[in-house]
Order: structure tokens, then sequence, then C-alpha cells
């Protein structure tokens, strides 16, 4: 097995095993900053950052990796930023039939996650494959603007079904 397959394995584990901490830290840790990159309450659209999160944790870390070990695979910060980004869209594709028609289910929830990791990280993998895109410094621009994005959305969110809270039926961060 090569060492990029190896990589994106150990992105996908990774990855899996961050969501749980992830999803638990603004509750922890209850401040501006955990506010913007973990959810702040259950709606769909807050835990959307645990995938985007998660995925870019473990790019950071596969970076590290890859750097340390004198590795010499291409585009990791921009395939990881990738991966973490669609992530969110292949996710909703699969969770929202399953929403709507049954409701919430854990068990389910989870496994329908771990599948669009998964798939992220094939996507990943695929844009490592490929020759030097000279984009990795922008990968922490988009991350930033990604995270500006989701501030705004945590302090103003849409009233839309996304952004309700199925428990206490409140929009956003509670004030």
């Amino acid at each position: 097995m090569n060492k990029t397959k190896k990589l994106k394995i150990l992105g996908v584990i990774l990855t899996f095993f961050l969501t749980f901490p992830l999803h638990f830290l603004y509750n922890k840790l209850p401040c501006f900053l955990t506010s913007i990159i973990a959810p702040v309450n259950e709606s769909i659209a807050e835990h959307m950052k645990i995938l985007f999160g998660s995925i870019l944790i473990s790019g950071v870390i596969q970076k590290i990796i890859v750097k340390t070990k004198k590795l010499d695979i291409n585009n990791v910060c921009i395939s990881n930023f990738t991966a973490a980004l669609v992530s969110i869209p292949i996710f909703l594709a699969m969770y929202l039939p399953v929403y709507n028609g049954v409701g919430e289910n854990l068990p389910v929830t989870i496994i329908i996650m771990f599948i669009a990791i998964v798939i992220a990280e094939i996507i990943s993998y695929l844009i490592m494959k490929k020759e030097d895109l000279k984009l990795e410094n922008m990968a922490i621009i988009f991350a930033i603007t990604v995270y500006v994005i989701f501030g705004l959305l945590t302090y103003f969110p849409l009233e839309h079904e996304l952004f309700l809270d199925p428990i206490t039926l409140i929009y956003g961060i509670k004030n």
C-alpha cells in the first residue's frame, strides 16, 4: 500500500474519532472561539462544523506527518480543505432524506457521518495524487473564510429548519 493511501486511511480514522470531542467542545468550553468551531446547539447546520473541523484537524496532523517524515505527497492542505468542504453536502445528501423520513437516529447518523468522511477522504486522496496545484497557502485563507461564514450563521442564523435546534426550538446561539 502506498504512503498516500496509508495517510488517507489514517485521515479517516483520525477524523472519525475527532468528531466526538468536537461535538462537546462548546458545552465544555463555552466562548466565542469555540462557538465558531463547534456546534452551539443541536441543529443540523451547527453539526456541519463537526465534519468540517474534524477533517481540517486531521489534515493538519497529516501535514505534520508529511513534513516530519519528508514524504513526497502533493496538495495535502488543499486536498484536506476540499474534503472538509465537500463532506458537508455529501453528509446532507444522505442524512436529510433519513431525517425527514424517520427523524433523528443516532446510530444511523454516525454511520452516515462515517460514510461521508470516507467519501471526502477519497476525494482528498485523488487531489493528492495530482501534480502540485500551487494552492497550499490558499487553503488557510479558504478555511478561515468558511469559519467566518460559520460564525455569522451561528450568531445570525437563517430561519430555516436546518438552523433550528429541535430541542430548544431556538435558532443559533442562546444569548
